[in-house]
C-alpha cells in the first residue's frame, strides 16, 4: 500500500492538537527576554531559565489585565497552555495570567478577582456609561490630605473654574480603606448631586493600592448609577477599580484634565468663534465700505460724465486708427514676401508638360501590346478547355455512370447486381439497373 503523504499544514495541526490534549493549563517560571509590544495589543517575550528559553504571546484581552508594565530581565510566574503557532510550526506558550515571581498571594488574589469579575461581565464594554461632555457638579472620592486631591483641585481651577467641586473624604490605604471608599462611593451614587465621580489617589506599590483591588470597591463602582472616572496612581499602575469604571485615567491629574475636557475645548471653540465673527464682520462692513465708495464714484454730474465719455471715445478713436494702421502695413509687408516667395516657388510647366505627353504615348503603346498579348492567351486557354472539358467527350457519344449517391462509376466492382444507376449523355439522362456484372 502506498504510504500516507502529509501536508505541512495537517502535520502542525497534528500536532498543535495533540501539544494541546496533554498539557493543561499549568504554572510556568521564568525570566522575561526579547519582549516586543505589537500594533494589536498582543506582546511577545521568552521565557528562560539558565538551560532553555520558550516562546511566548500574550494576547491583548490578557495583557491589558497585568498590574503592571511588563520589561525584560523581569522574573514572573505564568499561567500558560502549551500550543503550537501552525503558520511556522514554531513551539510557544499561550500565557493567560502573570503574576511577579516570590510576590504570591496579592498577585493570586488580584487575578482571582479579575477573572472573577470579567466572567460576571463587570469589565464589558457595553456596560460603560458616556461621561458627561459639559459637567457641573464633580464628584471626588479621595483623602483630604491626599497629594493626589491638590493635583485634581488645581488642574480644574486652571481649566475650567466654575466646576463645583464635592469631596466624598476617605482613606485611600490601610486597613478597612476598602470598606471606606465602596462606602463613599455608595453615598456620592444615593446623593446624586454631581454629574460625574473620580475616584483618585497618587501612585504606590502593589500593597499601597491594594484598597482600590478590592471586590467591595469594584462592585461599589459597578453599582454607581453616575459616571465614574478612576485615577489611580501613576500611568503604570493598574488597579480592578481601572477596570470596571466607566473611564480610566492614567493620573489624578489626567482624570481632571479628561472630566473637563469638553468645557475646556468648549472655550478654546468658543475663541475660535468669536475670531471667526470678528473676521467675518469686518469683512462685511469692508465690502458695503466698498460698494458706497463704487456707488458714490458712479454718481457724477450728467455734463461731466458725457465729459469723460468724450475723452474715452476720443482716445479710443486715436487707438483704433493707429491700431488700423499697423495692421494695414504688417499686411502689406506680409503680403510682397508672400508674393516674392511664390514667384521664387512657381515651377517650369512646359518641360513638365512635355515629358507627360511623351509618357502618355508610351503608356497607350504598352497598353495596346499588353491587351493584344493577353488576347492571345485567352485564345489558347479558351481552345484547351474546350478539348479537356466533359461535354466535349459526352458529345463524342460517351457517357457518364453514377450511384444511387451520385458518385461517378469509374469500374465494374463498384457496382453489384440489382443497383440502381444513372447515365449522363451529352443531352439529357436515363435511370436504369445493373443486371449482370462482368
Amino acid at each position: 500500500m502506498t504510504p500516507e503523504v502529509f501536508t505541512v499544514s495537517r502535520l502542525n495541526r497534528l500536532a498543535r492538537e495533540v501539544l494541546q490534549q496533554n498539557f493543561p493549563l499549568f504554572w510556568i517560571s521564568g525570566e522575561i527576554s526579547n519582549l516586543t509590544r505589537a500594533a494589536s495589543g498582543h506582546v511577545y517575550f521568552s521565557l528562560k531559565d539558565d538551560a532553555a528559553q520558550v516562546r511566548c504571546v500574550m494576547f491583548r484581552n490578557r495583557a491589558q489585565l497585568v498590574a503592571w508594565r511588563l520589561e525584560n530581565g523581569q522574573q514572573v510566574e505564568a499561567q500558560a497552555l502549551v500550543t503550537l503557532y501552525e503558520a511556522r510550526g514554531e513551539f510557544q506558550l499561550n500565557i493567560e495570567g502573570l503574576r511577579r515571581a516570590g510576590i504570591g498571594a496579592l498577585y493570586e488574589a488580584y487575578a482571582r478577582l479579575l477573572e472573577r469579575l470579567e466572567r460576571e461581565g463587570l469589565f464589558a464594554p457595553e456596560r460603560k456609561r458616556v461621561l458627561p461632555r459639559f459637567p457641573r457638579w464633580i464628584g471626588i472620592i479621595s483623602s483630604p490630605q491626599a497629594a493626589a486631591l491638590g493635583d485634581i483641585i488645581t488642574t480644574l481651577q486652571r481649566r475650567a473654574p466654575h466646576l463645583r467641586i464635592i469631596l466624598y473624604p476617605a482613606p485611600v490605604q490601610g486597613d478597612g480603606a476598602g470598606a471606606r471608599i465602596a462606602a463613599a462611593i455608595m453615598t456620592a451614587g444615593e446623593r446624586s448631586e454631581c454629574d460625574v465621580l473620580i475616584v483618585a489617589r497618587g501612585g504606590g506599590s502593589i500593597e499601597d493600592l491594594w484598597a482600590f483591588n478590592e471586590e467591595s470597591v469594584a462592585r461599589a463602582i459597578a453599582a454607581c448609577p453616575l459616571p465614574v472616572i478612576s485615577g489611580i496612581g501613576h500611568e503604570t499602575d493598574t488597579t480592578v477599580a481601572d477596570f470596571v469604571a466607566d473611564q480610566r485615567a492614567p493620573t489624578p491629574t489626567a482624570a481632571a484634565e479628561l472630566v473637563s475636557a469638553g468645557w475646556f475645548a468648549a472655550t478654546h471653540e468658543l475663541a475660535a468663534l468669536h475670531l471667526g465673527l470678528r473676521r467675518t464682520m469686518l469683512m462685511q462692513m469692508e465690502a458695503r465700505m466698498q460698494r458706497i465708495d463704487s456707488i458714490a464714484r458712479r454718481l457724477l454730474h450728467p455734463g461731466a460724465r458725457l465729459s469723460t465719455n468724450r475723452q474715452v471715445l476720443a482716445h479710443l478713436e486715436t487707438r483704433l486708427c493707429a491700431a488700423l494702421g499697423r495692421r494695414l502695413r504688417r499686411e502689406a509687408v506680409n503680403l510682397e514676401r508672400a508674393q516674392a516667395r511664390l514667384r521664387q516657388a512657381r515651377p517650369a510647366l512646359s518641360p513638365v508638360r512635355a515629358t507627360i505627353g511623351l509618357l502618355g504615348q508610351r503608356l497607350g503603346a504598352a497598353t495596346r501590346r499588353r491587351l493584344a498579348a493577353d488576347d492571345a492567351r485567352l485564345a489558347t486557354v479558351t481552345a484547351v478547355l474546350a478539348q479537356l472539358s466533359p461535354m466535349a467527350t459526352l458529345q463524342r457519344g460517351y457517357s457518364i455512370v453514377r450511384d444511387r449517391h451520385g458518385k461517378a462509376i469509374r469500374t465494374s466492382q463498384q457496382l453489384a447486381a440489382g443497383d440502381p444507376i444513372e447515365l449522363h449523355f451529352a443531352q439529357g439522362w436515363a435511370q436504369g439497373h445493373v443486371d449482370k456484372i462482368g
